[in-house]
């Protein structure tokens, strides 16, 4: 029977979690990290299951899931999944993130980008021993390209793997500006998730599908605050970010990550403005 590890990095790390399914003759990486430091506990818990790696799966276009994916795979072949939205969108934004973030975290942000070198369609499905997972593609939503990935195991529970498009009790990321997008997709994935489904965040705790209806409402009151507190504008002010800190704070209290909420207001603003 096939056995879930769920690895979590730290706070620096977002929270993010790595997910290696262990099957009978390896192992399968859904994600892999943001931080050299996080990237390398990731590697550590893959060598004490010591089983080969048979493949690396991306959910989406943001390096907390695919800054790991060369000091993992190196160069040992292993395939490298993601859809080809994903994958173009990867190497659209991986400079421009680079020089964004690497300032900030030195020389924990790593050093060299791997790309996917397998590129999935919507509905692909691939097996490995007695898991079998198939890609769901689903456009832009809290990144420029998301997908999820559902696996099924005989005789358990169906798992899906919904990257972010649902942060499951964490403030999200909203910058990539597509809010709107991620609603709409939100209902999609709710209406397509199978009956008794584990859902699998990209950071948080497993849950139901619930955590897409949490994360809508979310959603839904950080849209129509911005949209007060921005007034016709495409930029809010200090203090508007500050009282939509506050608001927000207190909308999702003791929630981790605060320091997103004002890092995607303007370009929420400018969303909701027409600007993109």
């Amino acid at each position: 029977m096939a056995e879930l590890h769920i690895h979590t990095a730290g706070e620096a790390g977002l929270f993010v979690n790595s997910y290696i399914w262990e099957t009978e003759t390896g192992t399968v990486l859904i994600d892999t990290g943001l931080l050299v430091s996080d990237i390398a506990a990731l590697k550590e818990r893959l060598a004490r299951i010591a089983r080969p790696l048979r493949a690396v799966f991306v959910t989406h276009a943001h390096p907390d899931h695919f800054n790991g994916v060369h000091d993992v795979v190196g160069d040992t072949g292993v395939p490298v999944y993601a859809t080809g939205e994903v994958t173009a969108a990867i190497r659209e934004i991986a400079d421009a993130k680079r020089a964004q973030w690497a300032p900030v975290y030195g020389d924990e942000w790593p050093p060299v980008t791997a790309y996917p070198t397998a590129e999935l369609t919507h509905g692909q499905a691939l097996t490995f021993d007695e898991l079998t997972l198939t890609v769901h593609t689903v456009g832009k939503a809290e990144s420029h390209a998301d997908s999820l990935f559902t696996v099924t195991v005989p005789g358990r529970p169906p798992a899906v793997f919904v990257g972010d498009l649902a942060f499951h009790g964490t403030h999200p990321y909203t910058a990539d500006g597509h809010s709107g997008a991620w609603l709409a997709a939100l209902d999609r994935v709710a209406a397509e998730v199978p009956a008794g489904a584990v859902l699998y965040p990209g950071h948080g705790a497993p849950g139901d599908v619930t955590m897409l209806d949490a994360q809508r409402r979310y959603l839904t009151r950080y849209r129509e605050e911005v949209a007060r507190l921005a007034a016709g504008a495409t930029t809010l002010t200090e203090d508007a970010l500050a009282e939509l800190e506050k608001l927000m704070t207190g909308f999702l209290p003791d929630a981790p990550l605060t320091w997103m909420i004002g890092l995607g207001a303007n370009a929420v603003a400018a969303e909701l403005n027409g600007v993109r």
